[in-house]
């Protein structure tokens, strides 16, 4: 017997999501900057910083974008069915933009949660770590990581005001998802 599926594409442009980017940069920027600056104002200087730290901050931003899909591909994984099997690696190379897909159907929460992880592992939870050190670079890490999640938050927001019992389809070769109602 064969099941018919309501499926609707949701997709993002790529180009407006880096433009989002930026925004989600700056708001986060000042969100974590200001209690940062408030908290460590008094140890705060240029020459306390690490000169290690920022020559290592290149190497730490490419290891972060390769923790950035394997955070998606674990989450994904960890929801989907098939576990590793249905998890596909690559760049989107006209954009320079490294992708996880997962080609099996998710539940909308698990979906959300799987997009946002990256964010809240390498963005938030640096950044709020920072507030707790004083790591002005792991505080520049964390606020570079939220906002490489732009399109995660984008796609996340779109999937809000869908139904909860939906089923989300990663889309196979765009940013974006189909939205499966039973």
């Amino acid at each position: 017997m064969e099941e018919k599926e309501n499926k609707r594409k949701v997709s993002i442009d790529v180009v407006k999501a880096n433009v989002f980017g930026l925004v989600i940069m700056v708001v986060s920027g000042v969100v974590f900057f200001v209690p940062y600056f408030l908290l460590w104002r008094e140890n705060f200087s240029i020459q306390k910083i690490n000169p290690l730290e920022f020559l290592l901050l290149p190497v730490f931003i490419i290891v972060g974008l390769v923790l950035h899909e394997l955070i998606h591909g674990i989450t994904f994984a960890y929801f989907a069915k098939g576990g590793w099997k249905t998890i596909k690696f690559g760049v989107m190379w006209k954009v320079l933009a490294p992708y996880c897909h997962c080609s099996e159907p998710l539940r909308k929460n698990e979906y959300i949660l799987a997009c946002m992880m990256p964010c809240i592992v390498l963005g938030i939870i640096p950044a709020i770590a920072a507030l707790f050190s004083g790591s002005f670079v792991l505080l520049l890490f964390g606020i570079l990581f939220i906002s490489t999640a732009a399109g995660d938050i984008w796609m996340s927001i779109l999937l809000i005001k869908e139904k909860s019992d939906c089923k989300v389809l990663d889309h196979p070769s765009e940013a974006g998802f189909y939205v499966i109602e039973e």
